[in-house]
């Protein structure tokens, strides 16, 4: 029954993001293909992080004082995990997570911190970066979980 529960949620929120995507924003078949890719790994990692139990509580987030976004935003055992993912079609020798480079972390910091500010208690809230590598090799994602991989300094 569980089973069932979460295909349907799945297969809703899939909907919705098409209509999303028909609303305004690029429908998916227009982007170039490493975006699509990329968009299809940030859905199937949202569904894998309710998985493995995580409760996302943001998709896509951004400021509107910053570049960029926060790929997923979610709490796992008591912390605020900031989770950042990186999506191949292949495994090369290179795997997808050592593609946040100091940069990247500078950037995915600067963005938790203005996420933050909505929180009066931010100080007292643990904070957590993870990465999840998301490899669409085969009809069915292949999933790597790095949970802290880097801290605020």
């Amino acid at each position: 029954m569980l089973k069932i529960a979460r295909s349907l949620v799945h297969t809703l929120i899939r909907q919705l993001d098409r209509v999303s995507a028909r609303s305004g924003r690029t429908a998916n078949a227009e982007l170039p293909e490493h975006l699509r890719v990329g968009k299809r790994g940030e859905e199937e990692a949202f569904f894998y992080l309710l998985r493995t139990g995580y409760t996302v509580v943001a998709r896509n987030w951004r400021s509107p004082r910053l570049r960029g976004d926060l790929d997923l935003i979610g709490w796992q055992d008591g912390y605020l995990c900031f989770v950042e993912v990186k999506t191949r079609t292949r495994r090369d020798n290179i795997a997808a997570e050592f593609a946040v480079n100091e940069e990247k972390r500078r950037m995915l910091r600067r963005m938790a911190k203005a996420y933050l500010r909505r929180y009066e208690d931010r100080d007292r809230i643990p904070v957590r970066f993870d990465v999840v590598s998301v490899y669409l090799i085969s009809e069915k994602p292949e999933f790597d979980l790095f949970q802290g991989v880097f801290s605020w300094h």
